[in-house]
C-alpha cells in the first residue's frame, strides 16, 4: 500500500513514506494557524457543523453592533468569529461559512427590507449581499494556505481584514451601484474608531475593525493552543485595543468657518406607517406645511436661511400643481424664508425625479438637486420581466425613477450672511454611498444635507442605521450634517459626528439649529475613492500571489512523488 501524498506539500520538499522513517514538515496548509508554531498538535480547527454554528453566531452578534442597539464593540466579535470559523478546508467550504456569517448578518440586519415588501425581495437582498461574504470565506481558503502566511498571524490578520474591507467596497459598486449597506464602519459612529472617518473614510473604518476582529481571533486561537500565550494572545488584544483607541488622537475641528447657518428642519409625518403612508392626496404636504408655521412658536419670521424638509415632503409636484406652488409660497412667506422641498418630478419623455427644489418666496424654485442613484428595486426596477416571474412585488413601482445628473450641491442665497451658501444635499440611501457625498463637499458644500423618506419602514431599524452613516458622514467630510425625514429619525449632527438633536419615529417634530459653515477639506475627502481602490488591489495582488504559489505547490509536490520511494507497506 502506497503511502498518501501531501495535499499541499512546501515546494521542493516531499514526506518521506517508509515505515520508522522521521516526521514530515507541516504542509503549508496546516501551518497557517497561529497557535500551530513549533507542535504538531495545534489546536484542532472546528469542524464542518461547528464553523457553520460559530459562523451563524458570528453573524448575529455582528448585527447587534448597528443601530438599534448599538453595541459596537461586538462588531470586533462578530469578525473574530468569521476567522475562525474558517480556519480549515478548501474554498466551498469556505464559501458555505462566508455565506451562513453573511446570512445570519443581513437577514435581521435589512429586516425594514421585508417590512417594505415582502418576503421574497427581502431574501433575495440578503442572499445577494451574503454571498459576497461566501466569496471572502473561499478566498481565504486559498490564501491562508500560502507559506507566506504561514505561523505569521500578524500577517494573517492583516490579509484578512483586507479581503473582508475588498468585498465590501466590491458589494458597495455592483451589481446595479452597490449596496453599501451593513458596512462594518456603520456601527462605529459612536465609537472611538469613527474618528479615524476624518482620515480615510469608512474604507479605514472598516479596515480598522476587520482587523481588531482578526486580532482577537488570534488571541483566541493561542490561547486554545496554549502556547506562548504572552506573545502569541495578549501582544494582539493589546494591538487591538491601541487601533481602538488611537483614532482619540484625530483633531476633528467643530468650529465654524465662514460663519453659521440658521436652518429650521421640518418633521411633518404621515397617517400611517408602510406602504399607505402617501394614500391621501395632499396629506403630507399639508403636515409639512403645518410643520413650517409651528417653526414660528421657536423663531421670529425673517431668523432662519433656510427650512429644510424631508424626501417626498410635499407628495405633489409644486411646479405643476398651481395650488401646491401658492401653498409652499405662502409658507416661505410665513416664515421668511426660502425652503428645501423634497418633491418628484415627472418630465415628458419618461420617468419621474427624486428632487430637492429650493423655492424662494416670490420666485419658485431657484435652484434643484435630482438624485443620482435611485435605489434599485425600491424606485427603479432592474430585469423587471424576469423578476416579476418571481415576485410580483415589482409592480409597486409602476414609474421607474431615472437618475438625476450633477453634483449634490443646492445653491443657497443668505441675505444675512450677503453670500451664496453651497449646500451638499444627497437624497436617501445616498448618504450610503461616499463617493457621492465627497463630490458635492469637494465641489464647495458647507453642510451637508439627508434628505429622507423613511415612512415605508415602519418601527424597525431602517432610520436609525442611517442616521449612522450621516454622522459617519459628517465626521469623513467635517462638515455639520442635517437628516430631515418625513417621521424620523431626524437629527442634527456635529462636523466630529456628535449627535446634537434628534426626534422620535413617527412623530410631527421641528428642529431649529444654528450650524457652522466650514470650507477645509478632510484627508478622507481629499483621498476620494483611493482607499477603496488599494484595498481592492491589495486583495487582487494577495489572490493572484496565492494562485501562483499553489500551482506552484502542486507542480513541486507532484515532481517531488515522483522521486520518492513508492514501496513501503503500511
Amino acid at each position: 500500500m502506497h503511502a498518501p501524498e501531501p495535499t499541499a506539500a512546501p515546494a521542493g520538499r516531499s514526506r518521506p513514506s517508509a515505515p520508522g522513517a522521521p516526521d514530515p514538515a507541516p504542509a503549508a496548509s496546516d501551518r497557517h494557524d497561529p497557535g500551530a508554531a513549533g507542535s504538531r498538535t495545534p489546536a484542532s480547527p472546528p469542524s464542518l457543523p461547528l464553523a457553520l454554528l460559530l459562523a451563524a453566531a458570528g453573524g448575529l452578534v455582528t448585527d447587534a453592533a448597528f443601530p438599534d442597539r448599538g453595541w459596537w464593540p461586538l462588531a470586533f466579535v462578530g469578525v473574530a468569529a468569521l476567522f475562525v470559523a474558517l480556519r480549515a478546508g478548501g474554498a466551498r467550504r469556505g464559501f458555505l461559512v462566508g455565506l451562513v456569517w453573511g446570512l445570519a448578518f443581513f437577514l435581521p440586519h435589512l429586516w425594514w427590507a421585508r417590512y417594505a415588501t415582502e418576503t421574497v425581495p427581502w431574501v433575495a437582498l440578503s442572499v445577494m449581499e451574503a454571498c459576497f461574504v461566501g466569496v471572502v470565506g473561499a478566498a481565504w481558503a486559498l490564501v491562508r494556505r500560502r507559506s507566506w502566511l504561514a505561523d505569521r498571524p500578524g500577517r494573517q490578520a492583516v490579509a484578512f481584514a483586507v479581503l473582508f474591507v475588498a468585498a465590501e467596497q466590491a458589494r458597495s459598486e455592483v451589481p446595479f451601484g452597490g449596496f453599501p449597506w451593513g458596512r462594518l464602519a456603520f456601527s462605529q459612529a459612536g465609537s472611538p474608531l469613527g474618528r479615524a472617518a476624518w482620515l480615510g473614510g469608512e474604507v479605514l473604518v472598516s479596515l480598522l475593525v476587520a482587523l481588531g476582529g482578526s486580532l482577537l481571533a488570534v488571541a483566541v486561537l493561542a490561547l486554545a493552543a496554549r502556547r506562548d500565550v504572552v506573545r502569541r494572545a495578549v501582544v494582539p488584544v493589546a494591538v487591538a485595543g491601541a487601533l481602538v483607541a488611537a483614532p482619540l488622537l484625530v483633531p476633528l475641528d467643530t468650529r465654524a468657518q465662514a460663519g453659521t447657518l440658521a436652518v429650521g428642519a421640518v418633521q411633518g409625518n404621515v397617517g400611517e406607517p408602510g406602504l399607505g403612508s402617501f394614500a391621501n392626496r395632499a396629506e403630507v404636504l399639508d403636515n409639512h406645511l403645518q410643520g413650517t408655521l409651528a417653526l414660528l412658536d421657536q423663531v421670529e419670521p425673517g431668523d432662519l436661511d433656510v427650512v429644510l424638509w424631508p424626501e417626498n415632503g410635499s407628495d405633489l409636484d409644486p411646479q405643476t400643481a398651481p395650488d401646491v406652488s401658492r401653498a409652499i409660497d405662502d409658507a416661505a412667506r410665513e416664515v421668511g424664508a426660502p425652503i428645501l422641498v423634497g418633491a418628484q418630478e415627472y418630465p415628458e419623455t419618461g420617468g419621474r425625479y427624486n428632487v430637492a427644489l429650493l423655492w424662494e418666496p416670490g420666485a419658485g424654485v431657484v435652484d434643484r438637486y435630482a438624485k443620482q442613484h435611485p435605489a434599485p428595486f425600491g424606485e427603479y426596477i432592474p430585469l423587471r420581466s424576469l423578476l416579476r416571474v418571481f415576485s410580483d412585488q415589482v409592480d409597486r413601482v409602476t414609474i421607474d425613477m431615472i437618475p438625476g445628473v450633477g453634483t449634490g450641491v443646492v445653491d443657497l442665497a443668505s441675505d444675512r450672511l450677503g453670500r451664496t451658501v453651497p449646500l451638499g444635499v444627497v437624497i436617501c440611501f445616498e448618504v450610503a454611498y461616499a463617493g457621492l457625498v465627497d463630490d458635492a463637499v469637494a465641489a464647495g458644500a458647507e453642510v451637508l444635507v439627508v434628505p429622507t423618506n423613511n415612512a415605508s419602514f415602519g418601527y424597525t431599524a431602517e432610520s436609525t442605521q442611517q442616521l449612522a452613516m450621516s454622522r459617519l458622514r459628517a465626521i469623513s467630510t467635517g462638515r455639520a450634517t442635517v437628516q430631515v425625514s418625513t417621521v424620523g429619525v431626524s437629527g442634527v449632527i456635529a462636523p466630529d459626528g456628535t449627535l446634537l438633536q434628534s426626534t422620535g419615529l413617527f412623530t410631527a417634530d421641528q428642529v431649529v439649529a444654528d450650524l457652522p459653515l466650514r470650507t477645509s477639506l478632510t484627508p478622507a475627502v481629499r483621498a476620494g475613492a483611493w482607499p477603496g481602490r488599494v484595498v481592492e488591489l491589495l486583495a487582487l495582488g494577495a489572490l493572484a500571489a496565492a494562485g501562483v504559489a499553489a500551482v506552484r505547490e502542486r507542480r513541486a509536490s507532484r515532481t517531488d512523488g515522483g522521486d520518492a520511494p513508492r514501496g513501503g507497506a503500511a
